[in-house]
């Protein structure tokens, strides 16, 4: 069984037991979370639009973090322009719990 939900302005493909990591939510490590917004869900048959309207999908945070650092860098020939910076996205790994289609 797996469900498609949308957090973050991203869309993920979720069974449970999976662990993944979207963009950061405002819970604490251990908390519960539930995703409302569920697209599509299949068990033994696919259910989109008005059949999951109440689906929910359940899960734990297991930690709060930030990615590698991401190197900007823009140029300008000729002109001595350069400008460096670096970029740190933060993330919320969670771990899918239940699906309640």
């Amino acid at each position: 069984m797996y469900a498609i939900i949308a957090t973050g302005g991203k869309q993920y493909k979720v069974s449970e037991g999976d662990v993944i990591r979207v963009e950061k939510l405002e819970a604490e490590a251990g908390s519960e979370v539930t995703f409302d917004t569920v697209l599509a869900v299949s068990a033994d048959k696919f259910k989109a639009g008005k059949d999951v309207a109440g689906a929910t999908v359940t899960a734990t945070v297991m930690e709060q973090g930030r990615a590698k650092k991401v190197i900007v860098y823009k140029y300008k020939r000729k002109s001595g322009y350069h400008k460096k910076n670096g970029h740190r996205q933060a993330y919320t790994q969670v771990k899918i719990d239940k699906i309640n289609a």
